[in-house]
């Protein structure tokens, strides 16, 4: 391989990086609420559109800065996830845990339905993207040309990954939420209110997903049909990494960027969705608890 096959190589690498730290941040939070409250929100990808949305309202009438803007939408999604699971996701969690991921499944469905119906009404079903001054810098390292806004945006989602890891590390809830995702039955005769520690792990959950929203309007565009796309690209990467860890689910973001970045350099743009769906059949064939998770015993 040339020079020049080299440095298109390492762009396409970069790119993924960059792509792939988005993905692990949108993942977070579906893992995060599954590997708890042992439910599947299947409306978690339109979690993150109205993430989005609520950017692009803050930076449309109030001109904030949509990096800025994160200080609100993140405590908005936080309340927004309390009251989801104080109506819908409460109740869910109430069953007999073999039966939450299909009861789960009608639930989110429904709510996905619900709000991409609110989002058409209220932005209609146009394309929306934030443009601030700085949209279009570039930063050059050598013969490789980085975005500077999906640059930020990585290390964004790095710090708010590794924020919620030593939350659930050395918080005395956060302790409790992983002592629930282990075995509830377990945390509730050690004294833990379990029903908390479910409302705060889907809370932050929202949140998590408020944030990659606002990442994926800086970068990228926003409609009220990103739901399903945003929600099948979080199952790919929480299938592999596997439950357990947050840092894992980051990586195995970056894994599937590059992998879809690297697709679309040799076979184009339309091949990166396949690659996708290869992995993640792939990983639940060969190792179903995924590259960082533990297998069930």
């Amino acid at each position: 391989m040339d020079a020049i096959g080299l440095t298109v190589l390492a762009q396409q690498i970069v790119l993924g990086l960059l792509l792939g730290g988005l993905y692990g941040l949108a993942a977070a939070g579906l893992s995060l609420v599954f590997g708890v409250l042992k439910v599947l929100d299947v409306a978690h990808g339109e979690l993150i559109m109205l993430g989005g949305y609520g950017t692009y309202w803050l930076f449309t009438l109030l001109r904030l800065d949509p990096f800025g803007s994160l200080l609100l939408v993140i405590p908005g999604m936080l309340v927004l996830g309390v009251v989801l699971y104080a109506v819908l996701f409460g109740f869910v969690v109430r069953a007999h845990e073999e039966t939450r991921v299909k009861n789960s499944l009608l639930v989110g469905f429904g709510l996905a339905l619900a709000l991409h119906a609110l989002a058409v009404q209220l932005w209609t079903a146009d394309d929306r993207s934030v443009t601030t001054p700085y949209s279009g810098a570039v930063l050059h390292v050598g013969p490789l040309a980085v975005p500077v806004i999906r640059l930020v945006s990585l290390v964004i989602a790095f710090a708010l990954i590794s924020g919620l890891h030593l939350l659930l590390a050395r918080w005395r809830w956060g302790k409790a939420i992983r002592a629930t995702a282990e075995d509830w039955q377990a945390a509730l005769l050690t004294g833990i209110d379990v029903r908390r520690a479910y409302l705060l792990a889907f809370a932050i959950g929202t949140a998590l997903a408020g944030a990659a929203g606002t990442l994926v309007s800086v970068g990228y565009s926003i409609s009220p049909a990103i739901g399903l796309e945003w929600t099948l690209k979080a199952l790919i990467v929480v299938v592999l990494a596997g439950l357990g860890s947050m840092l894992g689910t980051f990586a195995a973001g970056l894994v599937v960027g590059v992998a879809e970045a690297l697709s679309a350099a040799a076979f184009g743009g339309p091949y990166r969705e396949v690659v996708g769906l290869v992995i993640f059949l792939v990983v639940l064939v060969a190792r179903p608890q995924g590259l960082f998770g533990r297998p069930s015993r």
